[in-house]
This record gives C-alpha cells, sequence and structure tokens, in this order.
C-alpha cells in the first residue's frame, strides 16, 4: 500500500484524538460535530478519488492515526 497523504494522516490522528476525548467524557455536543467534520473530510479526501479504499485500507489508515506514524 502506498503512503498515506500528511493531511489525511493528520486528519484521522484529529479523529482518533476527538473520539477517544468523546468516550472518556460523553454527551459532548462540539466533539460529536468535530467527529462528524473529521468523518466528512477523511471519507471524502482526494487521495481516495481514483477508487474508493478497501476495509484494510481503512484498518492502516486508522492504525496509522493511532499510532501517529505512517508504517508504509
Amino acid at each position: 500500500m502506498r503512503p498515506f497523504p500528511a493531511d489525511l494522516t493528520r486528519a484521522q490522528q484529529e479523529w482518533s484524538a476527538a473520539y477517544q476525548q468523546l468516550a472518556e467524557r460523553p454527551g459532548g455536543t462540539e466533539l460529536r460535530r468535530r467527529l462528524y467534520r473529521l468523518s466528512v473530510q477523511l471519507f471524502f479526501h482526494s487521495h481516495w478519488q481514483q477508487r474508493r479504499p478497501s476495509p484494510a485500507a481503512w484498518w492502516e489508515l486508522r492504525r496509522v492515526g493511532r499510532t501517529g506514524r505512517d508504517l508504509t
């Protein structure tokens, strides 16, 4: 798999952080809105323009987002 663009990786890292914060403090409307905006940004990123990502590609991106470093 080719490496992910830096802005896509950064968005995934922000998504993971916001998700963790929401898990610790349920009910945060602003955090839910942030997650929604980041989800849209991730799903419609130009990196996926040629072909929609496979489940394995999403898994890799989430792993990169959690660890904070690109594994490719």
